[in-house]
C-alpha cells in the first residue's frame, strides 16, 4: 500500500479559513483595545487630527473607531478639532458620490448634536485643475499610466492643500488613514518602511508633507474582519452600513458579496470605486456590475460608453502632430502626438453635454439634476479657448444651446476677439482648406488684437515670432522630416521638444 504524497494529502484535506479577530479574543476585546488606544493618542497634546473619508469600507472603519473614541471622553476632554475630509473629483462614480455628500451631510449634524468636535469637510479641485478642464480645455488626452496628469490634480492637490492649512495653523497634524497592509504587497512594504521611522508608539512619518504624522488604526485588519466591523457595529453617525454593504454588493460582479457565512465562502469588498472617467483600468468593473445587477442604475449607461469611448487603444488621429508649445517630439523617429485637436475637444464636449442632457430626461427622479460638468468649468473651458487656444469662433456658446436646448449663461465675447464669427468663417475660406494655415493666420491675428490696447507692446514680436514657428510647416509630414533632420544635425534644439514628464504628454 503505497503511502499518500504530501499533495494529495493537502488537496483532500479542508481549508479552515480564519474567524474574525478570533486569535484576538473576539471583535469587542478588538474594539476596545482600539478605542482606548485612540483616546490615548487623542489626549496625548494639542496636534489636531485629520481623518481622510471617502465613504468606502476600510475609512468607515477608521472614522467609527474615533467617533466611538470621542465618545468615551468627557465633553471637557474633546478640547482639539478633528477633521474630516472627504474629496470629491467632480468625476466620482455619481452613486458613491451622492452616498458620501449624504454621509457628510449626516454627519455634521450628527457631531453637533453629540457634541463631538468631528468637522466634516467636502474638498474639491481648483477649477483650473479639473478632469475636464484638463481634457476639453487644454486638450489633455486621456490618462494613461505613463502620463497620469489626473491624480496629482484632483486628489493629491486638493487633500494636501487642506493639510498643509491645518499645519500652517498648529505647527503640525496627525493623519487618521484607512490603510492596511492587506490591500496589496506595496502598500505593505511601505507601510512596514515606515513602520521602522516612527516617532512616537503608532505614529509614522509622511512621506509628502512636513510637520504631519499618520496613524492607521487598522492597518493588521484583513477584508473580512473589516466587514465584521461595520456590519456588527451600529454607525455612530446614523449612516446606515448594510447601505454600504448593498452598494459594494451591486458593484460586484456576480451581484453578491457575502459575509463569512462559513468556512467556504469568499470574502466580500474587493470593488475598487474612482472615478467614473479613469482610462488608467482596463475597464470600469464597479459601474459595469451596478448597472448589470441593477435596472435601476442603468441610467449610468452613457457614462460607460463616454468613458469607453475616452480609453481608445490609439487616439492619435484625434491629437495634434505638435507638443502645447508647437514643438515637435520624436521617439524613435517617430512623432510623438500633442494635445487633442479644436474638432476632438469640441467633441467630447458635445459627447459629455449630450450624455448629462440624456440622464437629465430620462433618468429617475432623484438623479435628474445631475451635473457631469460645471458651469464653472464651462467658463473656463471657454476662455482657455478664445483666449489661450486662439480659437476665436467662441463655439462653446453654441455647442452648449445644441445640445442641452439651453441658451449659455454667459456674456459675449465679441468684444475680445480678434475678429467677428462671420470674419472668422471668410478667413476659412481664404486659406482654402488649409487648416494649419488657418489656425496660424488666425493666432496671428489674435496675437495682435491682444497686444492693441497695451500702452507698452513689448513682447509682440516674439509672441508673433512663436506663433510662426509654431505653423510654418506644410504639414505634419513636413514637421516630421524637418525635426529628425535637427535631431541629426543637432541644431535647432528648440524645435524639438523632450518632455520631461513623459512621451505621451501634451507639453
Amino acid at each position: 500500500m503505497s503511502t499518500p504524497t504530501r499533495s494529495a494529502v493537502m488537496l483532500n484535506t479542508p481549508i479552515r479559513r480564519a474567524v474574525p479577530f478570533e486569535s484576538q479574543g473576539g471583535l469587542a476585546a478588538v474594539v476596545n483595545e482600539l478605542t482606548a488606544e485612540i483616546r490615548e493618542l487623542y489626549l496625548a497634546d494639542q496636534v489636531p487630527w485629520v481623518v481622510g473619508y471617502s465613504g468606502g469600507k476600510d475609512s468607515t472603519a477608521v472614522l467609527q473607531l474615533v467617533w466611538l473614541a470621542l465618545q468615551g471622553l468627557e465633553p471637557d476632554q474633546r478640547t482639539k478639532p478633528v477633521y474630516v475630509i472627504s474629496t470629491d473629483t467632480l468625476v466620482e462614480n455619481p452613486v458613491v458620490a451622492a452616498w458620501v455628500t449624504q454621509s457628510l451631510e449626516t454627519m455634521r449634524k450628527a457631531a453637533e448634536k453629540q457634541q463631538l468636535p468631528i468637522q466634516p469637510n467636502r474638498l474639491v479641485p481648483d477649477v483650473k485643475d479639473t478632469f475636464w478642464v484638463g481634457l476639453i480645455g487644454k486638450g489633455y488626452p486621456a490618462p494613461k499610466p505613463k502620463f497620469r496628469w489626473c491624480t496629482e490634480r484632483l486628489k493629491i492637490k486638493p487633500s494636501n492643500s487642506f493639510i498643509r492649512r491645518v499645519v500652517h495653523d498648529h505647527g503640525e497634524a496627525i493623519l487618521v488613514l484607512g490603510i492596511r497592509k492587506a490591500e496589496s504587497q506595496a502598500r505593505a512594504r511601505v507601510m512596514e518602511r515606515h513602520e521602522k521611522r516612527r516617532v512616537r508608539d503608532r505614529l509614522s512619518p509622511n512621506g509628502n508633507l512636513p510637520n504631519s504624522l499618520v496613524y492607521s488604526p487598522v492597518e493588521a485588519w484583513s477584508n473580512d474582519e473589516v466587514w465584521t466591523f461595520l456590519m456588527q457595529q451600529p454607525n455612530p453617525w446614523g449612516h446606515p452600513n448594510k447601505d454600504l454593504l448593498t452598494m459594494y454588493q451591486g458593484a460586484s460582479s456576480d451581484g453578491e458579496c457575502p459575509l463569512v457565512v462559513d468556512n467556504t465562502t469568499p470574502s466580500c469588498g474587493d470593488s475598487r470605486f474612482g472615478c467614473w472617467t479613469c482610462t488608467l483600468v482596463d475597464k470600469d468593473k464597479s459601474m459595469s456590475a451596478m448597472i448589470q445587477n441593477d435596472e435601476e442604475k442603468e441610467w449610468m449607461l452613457p457614462l460607460l460608453e463616454l468613458r469607453d469611448e475616452l480609453d481608445a487603444p490609439d487616439d492619435s488621429h484625434l491629437r495634434d502632430f505638435r507638443k502645447m508649445n508647437g514643438t515637435i517630439q520624436l521617439f524613435h523617429d517617430r512623432n510623438v502626438p500633442g494635445p487633442y485637436t479644436q474638432k476632438a475637444r469640441e467633441e467630447w464636449l458635445r459627447k459629455l453635454l449630450n450624455a448629462q442632457t440624456w440622464i437629465r430626461q430620462n433618468a429617475p427622479e432623484h438623479v435628474r439634476g445631475i451635473e457631469l460638468i460645471t458651469m464653472d468649468e464651462l467658463h473656463e473651458i471657454r476662455r482657455i479657448w478664445v483666449f489661450e487656444k486662439h480659437e476665436v469662433e467662441d463655439s462653446l456658446p453654441q455647442i452648449y444651446k445644441q445640445e442641452t436646448g439651453e441658451e449659455f449663461p454667459g456674456s459675449p465675447l465679441d468684444q475680445h476677439l480678434a475678429v467677428a464669427a462671420d470674419e472668422v468663417e471668410l478667413l476659412r475660406e481664404v486659406c482654402d482648406g488649409d487648416d494649419l494655415h488657418f489656425e496660424t493666420m488666425r493666432e496671428l491675428l489674435a496675437v495682435e488684437r491682444k497686444f492693441r490696447t497695451m500702452t507698452r507692446r513689448s513682447g509682440l514680436f516674439e509672441a508673433l515670432e512663436k506663433a510662426i514657428k509654431k505653423g510654418y510647416y506644410t504639414d505634419a509630414e513636413d514637421a516630421v522630416e524637418l525635426a529628425k533632420r535637427n535631431q541629426q544635425n543637432k541644431v535647432a534644439p528648440t524645435l524639438i521638444g523632450l518632455d520631461e514628464e513623459s512621451t505621451d504628454a501634451p507639453a
